[in-house]
C-alpha cells in the first residue's frame, strides 16, 4: 500500500477537514481528495463521513488510523530528521505571547540556541498561534487556550499569578488594599484601566475570580504587550492586571504596587502545543522537552 497515501489519512484524520490537511501537506484540496478515495477503494470501506465543517472518521477509519500513526510518526524521525545530533540544527519556529517569549521561552531555549539550533519567532492571539500551528506556519506554540480534536496536541506549560498593579499615587489614592479589599470594585471604578485587547481578558478573568463581578468601564489604554501595559501603569496611567513574574521587578522598585493579596489569586495555565506526531522530529522534540524542563522553576 502507498505510504504517500496513509500518510494523507492520517493528517486528514488529525486536522478533521480535506482543506486544512490540503494545507499542511502542501497538496491541493482535490488532491487530498483523490488520494482518499484511492484508499477506501483499495480498502473497500469507506473511511470519513463527510460534514458540512469537515469530516469525522468512521469506525473502520478510527481503527485504521490508531494502527499506522504511531509507525508513519517513526517513518517520519527517521527520513526527516535524520539520526544523528546535527538534526539539532534545523530551525524551530515558535509562536507565543511576545512578553512570555521574550521573558521566559526564549531565555529558556538559549542553550540549545549556543548549540546550533536556529529559532524563528511569531506573535500574535491564542486563536491566531494556533490556526498558524494547524496551518503547519509554526513547529511549536506557547498558548493560553487549549486546543481541541486530535490535528494539536497540548502539554501543560506552567501556571502564572496574576496580580493587580497601579502607581504608588493610585494605590494611595485607593487608600490601599484595605480598602479595595472592603468596597471591591466600586472603590476601582474611578481608575482608568489599562490592557491588552478591548475585551479586557486579564481584568475580566480577575474581577470574576475575584469580585465575583464584571468590569463596568472599557479601558483607557490598550497595549497589545503587557510589558507596555505594565509600563503605563507605573507611569501612572492607569490600573492594571499583569503576570506577577513580569510585575516582580516594578514591585521590588516600588514603581508600581499590588492593590490586592487576595487569599487565591487568580491563574492562567499555559500550553506547550504542536501538532500531532511531530514530536518525532528531535529539534521540536528538543526544544520541547528543554521548555518543560525550564517550566519547573517558573
Amino acid at each position: 500500500m502507498d505510504l504517500a497515501l496513509l500518510r494523507t489519512f492520517v493528517t486528514v484524520h488529525r486536522a478533521g477537514s480535506f482543506t486544512r490537511a490540503a494545507a499542511l501537506l502542501g497538496l491541493s484540496q482535490p488532491a487530498v481528495t483523490s488520494q482518499i478515495r484511492s484508499l477506501e477503494r483499495q480498502l473497500g470501506r469507506p473511511l470519513f463521513l463527510r460534514r458540512p465543517r469537515g469530516v469525522t472518521p468512521t469506525t473502520v477509519g478510527d481503527e485504521l488510523a490508531h494502527k499506522i500513526a504511531p509507525h508513519l510518526d517513526a517513518l517520519t524521525e527517521i527520513t526527516e530528521a535524520g539520526l544523528d545530533e546535527e538534526s539539532l540544527t534545523r530551525t524551530l519556529h515558535l509562536a507565543g505571547p511576545p512578553e512570555f517569549a521574550a521573558e521566559r521561552a526564549l531565555p529558556a531555549l538559549a542553550p540549545l540556541i549556543d548549540r546550533g539550533l536556529a529559532v524563528r519567532t511569531s506573535f500574535g492571539s491564542a486563536e491566531e498561534l494556533l490556526n498558524g500551528l494547524a496551518a503547519g506556519h509554526h513547529d511549536l506554540a506557547v498558548t493560553t487556550n487549549r486546543p481541541r480534536g486530535g490535528l494539536l496536541t497540548a502539554t501543560p506549560l506552567c501556571d502564572e499569578e496574576h496580580v493587580l498593579v497601579a502607581a504608588p499615587r493610585w494605590a494611595a489614592r485607593l487608600g490601599g488594599p484595605a480598602v479595595v479589599q472592603d468596597r471591591g470594585p466600586t472603590a476601582l471604578a474611578p481608575v482608568p484601566v489599562v490592557e491588552v485587547h478591548e475585551s479586557l481578558p486579564l481584568v475580566t478573568r480577575y474581577w470574576s475570580a475575584v469580585f465575583d463581578a464584571r468590569p463596568t468601564a472599557p479601558a483607557a489604554v490598550i497595549a497589545a504587550d503587557l510589558r507596555a501595559v505594565l509600563a503605563c501603569a507605573a507611569a501612572g496611567a492607569g490600573i492594571a492586571v499583569v503576570p506577577r513574574y513580569l510585575a516582580a521587578p516594578a514591585l521590588d522598585r516600588g514603581e508600581v504596587v499590588s492593590l490586592l493579596d487576595p487569599a487565591v489569586p487568580p491563574l492562567r495555565t499555559y500550553f506547550l502545543v504542536v501538532r500531532t506526531g511531530t514530536l518525532a522530529l528531535p529539534h521540536i522534540a528538543r526544544a520541547h522537552e528543554w521548555l518543560l524542563r525550564a517550566a519547573a522553576a517558573w
